[in-house]
């Protein structure tokens, strides 16, 4: 019994014990349990924390940014590039990156990544409940503190993604993509097609620097609804969104969409072309660049013809600007799409990002001096000095500069003509470049450029006319940005070859090219991309002629803005001489209409009393040449003694005509305005002026009438208190009268019953 009853407490003594320990095992478990959910939660803790911290930090960066923009004090440009650049640290998204020339495809992760990542961790949770003793059970809790901060991570992860979702979503706000990305509706196709679309919306607004301005978008026409299928295994796309109203840039880069690897280099290059005794320029931009960048970054047309020496470099900085802003998003696009499809074998329409041809930019002025001020605005922006490098630099630099008119020094010219013709004056010149990251190829072939920079005649030369066997025009099938600086200055050169050139844009190009119709946009192969070209055109003169351009060969969807302040002073304040001066109204049907009313009104009102012998010295301004060949045939035809200047005529014959109407050998002398614009003659003797049609340029009115001050004047040839200024005009020519005599006199000459009006200087 002793044994048995010994064998039986040893028993429950065993068990007693086992009990203990599996208790004492029970509690460890436990407490490590306890310690690691403690961990756990500290570290969630401190993690959000961390984002609490980021999001205040963030916070504070765009209140900083949004009183910087306010402020009027000088920006700096390290300031601004922080500003600009300012993103959380752990963020690995990267989207549409100018850091690298092939860009990656934006790796976010999915949903699904994340579920299976979550289902991972409550496994290895569970696994350490059910199992192990000990010291394992120690090793366990560390696992799920790592696993913790793994989670940690990975929510940070998730929010970076998102946010990049978000700034993608903001990139949909760019100028760029709302007005290339997407096709034209049906009922919008409609309005532009028409050749005098009524459908169109007309705002007028008043800015503090351009004035006032005509803002003229086309809307949609209202078709009648279709009756769609219930069932559609098609997905209806997105049109293009209508025009909007413009609005003055901010100077946030951001707010402007403008590519951020060129964030650093827009201050000191605006401040470098801007005129060098300009010290006062505290902002980004002035405040003319402001108002022309709004416009200009909402993709409308704009005619500005306030052009002047002074804001010259302003207009061109920004004009620049835009173009480079233009090619760095196109160039992004590509390459960003170029990424995914290397790992794609079907490419959607999603990746139409190109044109039939290459070239997208093409900037049209009149001189070669003009065009290497641009081509070294676009160098100040993109790749100023050790940032960067161009190719072909020296040939550049040799080919565009030199060969300066130059200035007598006795009798000085005008000031407007010596900052015309200063530099490089040749007006036979095309240059094609090519845009990368860093780097400006110059003189590239035109079919692998993306800008061209010409004059209308080196353009033409290309293009050619019809019969020629070797003219070229393809190139200009896809330009998306039209640029004409100095454009009243092709009116005195050839304003044929503009038009011959316009007409030649977006043709159905005769070769392929090495085309990828994958790639190209639908609306370029359906041949709209008239409707998607924005034209910006700068003149120093408002002209019917540029007006004609705007309205009938820029077609934009997006619409066009058309700056028009009226003229309250003319240039007739300008003349020193107290002498009449006559302003002579005949009436026209129509424009074309009026050229041969207005040679029937010279011919049988005004020239029989300049016959006269007491009207001897007479000068006959004629701005057009055709006007000009019209009347010389007339005057030979009825044996009219006269001599003749014109910018044809050689250095002799403009010499000998001058002596003789000096020493009234000539009764009349027949003096173009394309001679006086580009030689600026002082021509001595003239008593009396006729100009057959208002000048081009209004200065020129003033300083041909104070060419008749007694020191130019023969003492035998006249009386000098015979003098007279007459003026033809019609209700066409009311800009260029506006501009000499000023909106009230003109409004009040085109209401009046009579047909003559005189004006006296002083009166």
């Amino acid at each position: 019994m002793g044994r048995g009853k010994g064998g039986k407490f040893h028993k429950n003594n065993r068990y007693q014990h086992a009990n203990h320990f599996k208790k004492k095992k029970e509690n460890k478990i436990e407490v490590v349990n306890k310690k690691a959910l403690f961990n756990r939660y500290k570290n969630k803790q401190k993690v959000e924390e961390e984002n609490l911290k980021k999001e205040q930090l963030e916070r504070k960066l765009k209140q900083q940014q949004a009183a910087y923009s306010e402020s009027e004090e000088e920006e700096d440009p390290y300031g601004m590039l922080v500003s600009c650049f300012s993103q959380p640290k752990k963020q690995k998204v990267v989207i549409d990156s100018d850091e690298s020339d092939s860009e990656q495809e934006p790796e976010h992760e999915s949903d699904d990544e994340v579920m299976a990542s979550e289902q991972g961790d409550i496994a290895s949770e569970n696994g350490d409940d059910n199992g192990g003793g000990g010291d394992d059970s120690e090793q366990d809790s560390e696992d799920m503190q790592d696993d913790d901060e793994q989670d940690s991570n990975l929510e940070i992860k998730v929010k970076s993604s998102h946010k990049a979702e978000n700034e993608e979503q903001d990139s949909s706000n760019d100028p760029f993509i709302k007005h290339l990305q997407y096709e034209l509706g049906e009922d919008l196709l409609v309005t532009l097609s028409n050749p005098s679309p009524e459908n169109l919306d007309q705002v007028e607004k008043t800015w503090p620097i351009l004035g006032n301005i005509s803002v003229t978008i086309p809307k949609p026409v209202k078709l009648k609804a279709k009756v769609k299928s219930k069932i559609s295994l098609l997905e209806e796309k997105p049109s293009a969104p209508t025009g909007t109203v413009p609005q003055i840039a901010s100077t946030d880069f951001k707010h402007m969409f403008i590519k951020s690897q060129i964030h650093g280099n827009i201050v000191s290059a605006n401040k470098t072309n801007l005129i060098k005794n300009d010290l006062e320029l505290t902002e980004v931009f002035t405040p003319l660049q402001r108002e022309l960048f709004g416009i200009m970054n909402n993709y409308q047309d704009l005619y500005y013809p306030e052009r002047t020496f002074t804001n010259a470099e302003e207009i061109r900085f920004t004009y620049c600007l835009h173009v480079v802003n233009h090619m760095l998003k196109t160039r992004t696009k590509i390459l960003h799409h170029n990424s995914k499809l290397s790992k794609k074998t079907d490419p959607s329409e999603e990746y139409r990002d190109q044109g039939l041809v290459r070239p997208k930019v093409l900037i049209l002025v009149p001189f070669k001096s003009a065009a290497y001020k641009v081509v070294k605005t676009l160098m100040d922006i993109l790749v100023p000095k050790e940032a960067g490098q161009v190719v072909n630099k020296n040939r550049f630099e040799e080919e565009f500069t030199g060969n300066e008119l130059a200035m007598p020094q006795k009798n000085p010219k005008p000031e407007d003509y010596e900052l015309m013709f200063s530099g490089n004056t040749d007006d036979t010149f095309r240059l094609a470049m090519t845009l990368t990251k860093k780097t400006l190829k110059l003189y590239t072939d035109f079919y692998s450029s993306d800008i061209i920079v010409a004059s209308p005649l080196g353009l033409r030369m290309i293009v050619g006319a019809e019969g020629e066997e070797d003219r070229d025009y393809d190139f200009l099938a896809s330009i998306e940005v039209l640029i004409m600086d100095q454009t009243d200055v092709f009116l005195m050169q050839n304003w044929d070859h503009l038009l011959h050139c316009l007409d030649h844009f977006h043709l159905q190009p005769q070769k392929t090219r090495d085309t990828d119709f994958s790639r190209v946009r639908l609306w370029a192969i359906n041949g709209w991309s008239k409707y998607y070209r924005q034209t910006l055109i700068f003149s120093s003169v408002a002209l019917p002629e540029i007006k004609s351009i705007l309205n009938q060969k820029c077609q934009n969807y997006a619409g066009k803005a058309v700056v028009a302040n009226p003229c309250e002073v003319g240039t007739i304040q300008q003349v020193l001489l107290q002498v009449p001066q006559i302003f002579h109204r005949f009436n026209a049907s129509s424009p074309l209409a009026a050229v041969d009313a207005r040679f029937e009104y010279f011919v049988k009102e005004v020239l029989p009393k300049q016959r006269d012998p007491l009207m001897s010295h007479t000068l006959i301004y004629v701005p057009s040449y055709f006007d000009y060949v019209r009347i010389r045939n007339y005057f030979k035809k009825e044996d009219i003694k006269f001599v003749q200047t014109c910018e044809y005529s050689k250095d002799g014959k403009i010499a000998r005509a001058r002596d003789m109407f000096f020493h009234t050998e000539a009764h009349f002398l027949l003096y173009s305005e394309r001679v006086h614009f580009f030689r600026r003659f002082r021509i001595k003797g003239i008593r009396h002026i006729i100009f057959y049609q208002p000048p081009t340029y209004p200065h020129f009115y003033s300083e041909m009438c104070n060419l008749m001050q007694e020191s130019n004047q023969n003492k035998y040839g006249g009386s000098e208190f015979n003098m007279s200024v007459t003026t033809l005009m019609c209700k066409y020519d009311a800009a260029r009268a506006a501009a000499v005599a000023g909106a009230a006199r003109v409004a009040s000459i085109l209401r009046s019953d009579k047909p003559v009006h005189m004006y006296i200087t002083g009166e």
